[in-house]
């Protein structure tokens, strides 16, 4: 660490990870990064200590709250929030949110291909039994016209930097996918306490994504209505996510509903109100498909609305995302995303996927037991952190666990090399230390695809741990993208 930065970064190492504040000792230090440091380094780190005391507990006193699930218990927690900042500069961001625009492009070509023609799998450029075996392909969905041809309208793209300083794809999540509120939130917890820190930085804003969210719901209603209502659906307040349900319906200025809240009458969907019943024409729904519509889906959910499907397939609802993204959502499926995009838009990925070997194919299955333990191993259904396997960091007997369940069943798998994530300066309990990071930019489609610009950055606060899931012990950071000397 240079000796003309002050008390605060002098004892930090980056242990040879690329920073995301210095960079790298291969690469230099980041020149866009040079003024926010030496802001950063005049502070005082005990007086930074108590701030951070002080925002974590305005966070729980806000409810800014996520629900984890124990087998004996159902506890509230806040998502930890690190003081710190990660710090993306104009360059980084172009090429970020250009690649989250094309791979969300690339994803809604191919959920309209496979739910119509098929020139996909017909082409053998995706297995037909990867997309139509795949447990969230909804044959439901076959010749339903969406508008705008628009799927996903909300995506979490996971992105990851190597120790090359390059951005990778880790994931696509293109089903319900959550942290959007946090990352508005740790903005405004931030302005609050450290008004000036943020003086004069010159960072872009996010707390816009509301009222952008709820213009693309309003450009894709149903082309009949003059003036779309717009609700958000929610499982309820048992629901690990719902702070973010709440705080998504006020700042778009609509209605937060229940299933019980709605029902169908001659195809039309209406919110029961005590002034009586009101059409609902755009459902942002934050319930899983099986729980939708217990006529078409299961039967016994009392989460969803009987006959929704039916008005959906009659044109006169919208749902966002569409039924049916999850096959998009799958890690299989997200091993094929550069061949995706190739054959959709005939270009290059902007943003690289991770290298990924795929278990239900033979030449991938014996790789990934030939190289255990050098692997991370996922689950190709699973969400937040839940079934991975990293080799490097396994016990014999975690691994020898993996190891047969990968025989038993290798087409739920797929195996990534271990990637050296970038690192972040993060207070901890004995300093400022560097803890790994990622990236979750979200996207809004309506007719065209907005990116809010920064997205969710997940912190592993345990040391070593590349596991950044909320579920999974991880925080989060303000994600500061900075303007271009141009605007």
């Amino acid at each position: 660490m240079n000796n003309h930065l002050a008390n605060l970064f002098s004892d930090y190492q980056s242990n040879d990870f690329y920073c995301e504040l210095f960079g790298n000792s291969q690469r230099g230090l980041r020149p866009d990064t040079q003024a926010i440091i030496e802001r950063l380094s005049t502070l005082d780190p005990e007086r930074l200590r108590q701030r951070a005391q002080d925002a974590e507990r305005e966070l729980y006193n806000l409810g800014i709250t996520f629900t984890v699930y124990t087998q004996r218990d159902v506890i509230d927690r806040i998502l930890p929030f690190d003081v710190l900042p990660r710090v993306i500069d104009t360059a980084d961001w172009k090429r970020i949110e250009s690649g989250v625009i094309q791979r969300v492009s690339a994803i809604n070509h191919f959920l309209q291909d496979i739910y119509h023609e098929g020139r996909i799998l017909k082409d053998a450029i995706v297995p037909n039994e990867l997309i139509l075996e795949n447990p969230n392909f909804r044959p439901e969905m076959r010749d339903l016209q969406v508008p705008h041809g628009t799927y996903v309208h909300v995506s979490g793209i996971d992105i990851v930097r190597g120790e090359d300083g390059k951005f990778r794809v880790l994931e696509d999540n293109v089903r319900t996918p959550s942290g959007v509120s946090y990352v508005v939130e740790n903005r405004h917890l931030m302005q609050r306490a450290f008004p000036d820190l943020m003086e004069g930085t010159g960072i872009e804003p996010v707390s816009n994504y509301g009222q952008k969210l709820h213009e693309a719901l309003i450009e894709v209603a149903p082309a009949q209505v003059l003036d779309p209502r717009v609700v958000l659906l929610s499982p309820g307040s048992y629901n690990s996510a719902y702070f973010e349900h709440i705080f998504l319906a006020r700042e778009m200025g609509v209605p937060l509903v229940e299933g019980r809240d709605l029902i169908v009458e001659d195809s039309r969907v209406f919110m029961k109100t005590i002034k009586g019943l009101i059409p609902v024409d755009v459902i942002y729904r934050r319930l899983n498909d099986d729980f939708l519509d217990p006529q078409v889906f299961n039967s016994t959910s009392l989460l969803g609305c009987a006959g929704l499907m039916d008005a959906y397939a009659k044109g006169n609802v919208t749902l966002a995302n569409a039924v049916g993204t999850g096959v998009a959502d799958d890690k299989a499926v997200y091993a094929y995303m550069p061949r995706i995009i190739r054959y959709y838009l005939d270009e290059e990925p902007i943003l690289d996927n991770v290298e990924t070997h795929i278990c239900r194919e033979a030449e991938g299955l014996q790789y990934t037991l030939n190289h255990l333990e050098e692997l991370v191993v996922k689950p190709v259904g699973e969400a937040g952190g839940y079934g991975i396997t990293v080799g490097p960091k396994a016990s014999q007997e975690e691994l020898e666990s993996c190891r047969a369940s990968l025989l038993e069943n290798p087409a739920n798998y797929i195996s990534q090399p271990m990637i050296n994530l970038s690192v972040c300066p993060t207070l901890a309990e004995d300093g400022i230390m560097p803890r790994h990071v990622d990236l979750r930019p979200f996207a809004v489609t309506g007719k065209e695809t907005w990116v809010l610009p920064g997205g969710l950055t997940r912190v592993a606060l345990r040391p070593g741990s590349i596991i950044v899931n909320s579920s999974q012990g991880g925080g989060s950071k303000d994600t500061w993208v900075l303007r271009s000397s141009r605007g």
